[in-house]
């Protein structure tokens, strides 16, 4: 019993890690300052404070976000506009980058 759980929790190590290597943290960045920048701020540490901060954020909470005002699970006019036009791979690097961002939870990057 012990090697299956073992085995079970190497897989899905093993498949995580490949998610998050096929994201591409440089065109993340781009994307981010093409789309995102203008008001959570390159590294997702907005000086205002009517947007929120998103550097450092979890990266799966953050594609979630995304993939949800992109369907219209979560209602703001102005993130379904801003997230119209993401591919699923922009969605997956824009995630990768700003949780490799120091500030919100991740503050000790």
């Amino acid at each position: 019993m012990k090697n299956y759980l073992i085995a079970a929790v190497s897989g899905a190590a093993l498949i995580l890690s490949s998610q998050v290597m096929a994201a591409d943290i440089e065109a993340g960045k781009s994307k981010a300052a093409e789309v995102c920048a203008s008001c959570h701020g390159v590294d997702g540490n907005s000086p205002a404070p009517n947007f929120p901060k998103i550097g450092g954020q979890y990266r799966t909470y953050i594609a979630k976000a995304l993939k949800d005002y992109k369907s219209g699970t979560r209602n703001d006019p102005i993130m379904a506009g801003m997230t119209a036009n993401l591919t699923p791979a922009d969605i997956e690097n824009l995630a990768f980058y700003y949780s490799s961002q120091a500030g919100g939870l991740n503050s000790n990057k």
